[in-house]
């Protein structure tokens, strides 16, 4: 595997988290100084369905846009994770 990101790549749901989860690293000082933590995770699933609409989305129709959206929100809850993960992986939350 030669490539970074291929369009075929960003059409899997691997590629859809690891593009959501790039793009918001990248910017979310830029949301935190203006916002606090709750709006970054709404700007982390609006880049998930901007993302998932436009490489991977099911087609027309009522039921392929709710599918769509779905789909959107396993992808940004999958990349929210994953950063949960690699970043402080024995983090205790507390209620």
């Amino acid at each position: 595997m030669n490539e970074f990101m291929t369009l075929e790549i960003l059409a899997t749901f691997a590629g859809l988290v690891a593009a959501v989860g790039i793009i918001v690293q990248f910017t979310k000082q830029i949301i935190t100084n203006k916002f606090s933590d709750a709006i970054v995770r709404l700007y982390t699933l609006a880049i998930s369905l901007v993302l998932t609409f436009v490489f991977a989305g099911s087609g027309a129709g009522v039921e392929n846009i709710l599918l769509t959206v779905i789909n959107a929100i396993i992808v940004a809850i999958s990349a929210m994770g994953a950063y949960e993960i690699i970043a402080d992986p024995k983090a205790k939350k507390s209620k």
